[in-house]
């Protein structure tokens, strides 16, 4: 049996376009494959490399509070994977004592929008009584829509910042024993220094009273102890004027130095501790200040006490911001003046002269030496240190030393 096909004239090219267009459809359903494919490796990549980095992904809708979390985010926060996310679920997650910290920023979130970008640090309390410390970086911005959504990434920084803590710790204990031993060794000096002239003028003047008093009174010899007892009195004085130049370090190197670039190396070495007290640091320093003449680690020196003061002052603080405004500047009689103010409990006006007597403190752990050994300091920089109660809450210390070319 024989087939027989007929094609019209005009069959050709409709089969011909057929072909191709099957041809296309198949092309395309390999490139969609490979795509799917590709997008699948690539979401696999990610997802490992949250992993590994401990980092999370977030999207935050502010219109409808809408939540969109990465996997590595619900591990972090030791939720299920199929557990609807909120705000009031995550809240219940952060460590109490962050708690305000964390619904502050979403408050700010709110009234920023997409001008809002932040960076900063809390913790959670999970229920098994473990802590994570969480580094948080987002930003506000607008899709295509005009909706705000927040953008940002979290990793857990629980391991590092551990480990920090004790560092810090070690460090906190080091400088504490290096203090004492410091002072342990200053009393000794001292002891040993005036011992033996405080003996000698006991010795004389009880030897002057009994020659004045012998009868007759032996009046050359009560003049002679007399003379000696004047040359204890000096040799002691003398001792006390070694220890003021101990104390001011003079002769220390000098050179000459930004003291923005010295005030922001110290800072940079107190951001963990102005974190964990949740001090919010303000900065304010004149561009092209002029530089000064002086000794770097003694000026480091006192502006670390004077931030770890107005840290402390602000410690107990819980109705209001704990900022600290460190602010630089240089005015028409060639002074440069570095000031740091606080928003802590503040100093009356009649107590303001005896914090920088020695061993006078308001903590209850202090030993009283900082601030007197930090006028010293500046006073050998041909300056003066002061403290300034301020119109609100807090203080501000505050020292003036000469620019470079006046000294």
């Amino acid at each position: 049996m024989e087939l027989a096909f007929e094609f019209s004239r005009g069959d050709g090219p409709q089969i011909a376009a057929t072909q191709i267009c099957e041809q296309r459809l198949l092309e395309m359903a390999v490139e969609r494959a490979q795509s799917e494919a590709a997008l699948r490796q690539s979401e696999a990549f990610l997802v490992e490399a949250q992993r590994l980095s401990s980092t999370g992904s977030f999207s935050w809708c502010l219109a409808t509070d809408h939540l969109i979390w990465s996997e590595e985010m619900y591990r972090i926060f030791g939720f299920d994977r199929h557990l609807p996310i909120t705000l009031d679920r995550l809240l219940t997650r952060v460590h109490p004592d962050d708690l305000s910290l964390v619904t502050g920023m979403i408050e700010r979130a709110r009234r920023e929008g997409s001008g809002y970008a932040y960076e900063y640090e809390y913790r959670l309390l999970l229920p098994d009584s473990s802590v994570k410390y969480l580094h948080v970086r987002a930003h506000g911005t607008q899709d295509q829509n005009g909706a705000i959504e927040v953008i940002g990434a979290i990793q857990d920084v629980t391991d590092r910042r551990v480990s920090q803590l004790a560092l810090d710790q070690a460090r906190s204990e080091l400088a504490h024993m290096a203090r004492v031993t410091s002072l342990g060794a200053l009393t000794a000096s001292i002891a040993h220094e005036l011992n033996q002239p405080l003996a000698g003028i006991i010795t004389n003047a009880g030897t002057c009273v009994r020659m004045l008093g012998s009868n007759p009174p032996n009046i050359t010899g009560a003049l002679e102890t007399a003379r000696r007892t004047i040359r204890d009195g000096n040799r002691a004085s003398e001792v006390i004027s070694g220890l003021r130049a101990l104390f001011t370090r003079k002769g220390a190197a000098t050179e000459a130095l930004d003291l923005n670039e010295a005030a922001r190396e110290v800072l940079a070495l107190t951001v963990n501790e102005l974190q964990r007290n949740q001090v919010v640091l303000r900065l304010d320093l004149q561009d092209d200040l002029p530089a000064v003449m002086g000794n770097r680690v003694q000026l480091q020196q006192v502006i670390l006490n004077l931030v770890m003061n107005a840290s402390d002052a602000m410690s107990g603080i819980e109705d209001r911001s704990r900022v600290l405004l460190v602010k630089t500047k240089a005015d028409q009689l060639h002074q440069i003046t570095l000031s740091v103010a606080d928003t802590g409990v503040g100093v009356g006006a009649e107590a303001v002269n005896q914090l920088f007597e020695s061993f006078y403190t308001t903590k209850p752990e202090g030993l009283g030496i900082g601030l007197f050994v930090s006028r010293f300091i500046i006073e050998s920089h041909q300056g003066s240190l002061q403290a300034r109660p301020n119109d609100g809450p807090g203080v501000t210390f505050l020292f003036s030393i000469p620019q470079r070319a006046c000294l």
